[in-house]
Parts: structure tokens; sequence; C-alpha cells
């Protein structure tokens, strides 16, 4: 079993490390991850410059790029055999709802999906990071999973709450979730005088509702949320058409 291991937090973060660490003992592990935090890089491929791939002391080898590079070049030329499953993280702090758009964690997985690799983002819920070892209980219990009845490409999106292990309620099958709009950006002046801005935090949950992401996590279940790639809004379709037939000669 080979298995790529990315992330947006970069090759130092500890949650990649905990990943790793656990994962090793049951696969082929390469981890293939930014050279620097890259988060809510979402699905972005560097085009405007060469790439370059080094490897760290702990044999972790780094992208001057987005986790979307990361994965991209494994898999499309960097490895010299194709991983039999792509997983991302352990991301620092939740990608629920909205927040997969955005996620460079949830990113790095939808690459291996679109190159046709099974592939997984597993985040842990909280900021302060009490138990990844919570987290990376659960990718193990995926991959086994996995082993026993593989279901063919897929790419779930996997939020852990950080609580210990024995207090995990069990997991439940989720759909997003919806967050409020997020907050004001924030203004700031440097010492030179210059006005500069920080993007703002993501707002609260607006839909948690019973079977989002959010319920689950908020009551101590996994949440395991399938994702797909199309965007085509069926719904609107016939409504789109028939404006379109009202336009003027």
């Amino acid at each position: 079993m080979r298995i790529l291991l990315s992330n947006d937090d970069g090759y130092f973060a500890p949650g990649l490390e905990h990943l790793a660490a656990v994962l090793k003992p049951r696969a082929e592990v390469t981890v293939v991850a930014p050279e620097r935090d890259r988060s809510g890089a979402s699905n972005s491929l560097t085009l405007d410059r060469p790439l370059s791939v080094r490897r760290a002391s702990n044999g972790f080898l780094f992208v001057n790029g987005t986790p979307t590079d990361c994965v991209h070049l494994a898999v499309t030329g960097l490895l010299d055999d194709l991983p039999d499953m792509v997983i991302s993280g352990i991301n620092l702090g939740a990608n629920m709802g909205d927040d997969t758009i955005y996620s460079g964690t949830v990113a790095a997985a939808t690459e291996g999906f679109l190159l046709g690799v099974p592939s997984v983002a597993i985040s842990l819920a909280s900021k302060t990071a009490a138990h990844f070892e919570t987290a990376a209980a659960v990718a193990l219990e995926v991959l086994d999973r996995h082993q026993e009845r593989s279901a063919g490409p897929w790419l779930l999106n996997v939020n852990v709450p950080d609580v210990p292990q024995a207090m995990l309620q069990g997991y439940r099958i989720t759909r997003l979730g919806r967050r409020h709009k997020a907050e004001d950006v924030v203004r700031m002046q440097t010492p030179r005088g210059e006005t500069v801005y920080w993007v703002g935090a993501a707002g609260p949950a607006a839909d948690s509702a019973e079977g989002t992401d959010f319920h689950a996590v908020v009551n101590n279940f996994v949440s395991v949320t399938p994702l797909q790639i199309d965007l085509t809004n069926r719904d609107q379709m016939a409504g789109v058409a028939a404006w379109l037939d009202r336009r003027p000669a």
C-alpha cells in the first residue's frame, strides 16, 4: 500500500508528523508538502514560475508551491509509482461547510481525486490541537476500511472533534453545512503610515442542523462528507435557458 501525504500547513506541521508516524508501520508513505503555511490556497496551481522540490532532514519532501502543486507534481511524475491513496492533513482547524471552497487541505485531496486516486482530507476541528492522536487514529480506521472494501476513487472530507479518542461517539455521514458571512476585514496602520488589511475570520455556522458536518462535530462524532467536483446547478438550468430565450434580437 502506497500513500501520498500532503497538507496546507507546511511540511513542518505537527499534524503531518503525527499522520506520517502512525501510517508508516502500515504502508509505504511519501510526504510531499508545501515549504510554508499555504492555508486558504484552495485549488491553485503555480503556472508563472518553476517549482523546486527539496528534502528535509526527516525525509519529507517540500515544494515552494501550493498544496495542489504538491499532489500534482507527485502523481504526474515526481514519484516512481502512483500512490494507492492520497491523505491530506492533519489540518489544524476545521474544514467544514464553506471552508471546503478555500481550504488547501481539501484542495490537496481534491487534486488526488481528479488524478484518479482515492483521497481523504482530514482536519482536527479546533485551534488548540490537544488531540492530534485522535485524528491520526481516525485516519488509520479510514485506511483499514479502504483496504477491506475499496469503493473506487472517492473524495472524503473528514473532520474530527478535538477530544480523546474514548470520547468519540462514532462516525456520521454528513452534508456540508453553511457559515454566516465572514467577519469584516481588520484595518491596520504600518509603522510607515500605510493602511493594510487582514482578511476577517470565518463566520459562525448558519446551517448547523442535524445531518451537517457542524452538528456531527459539536456532538463529538467524526464527520465524513463525500465531496464531488461538479458545480453545475441543475435546478437553475431551465430558468437560465428561459432567461436567455428572452434576449432581444
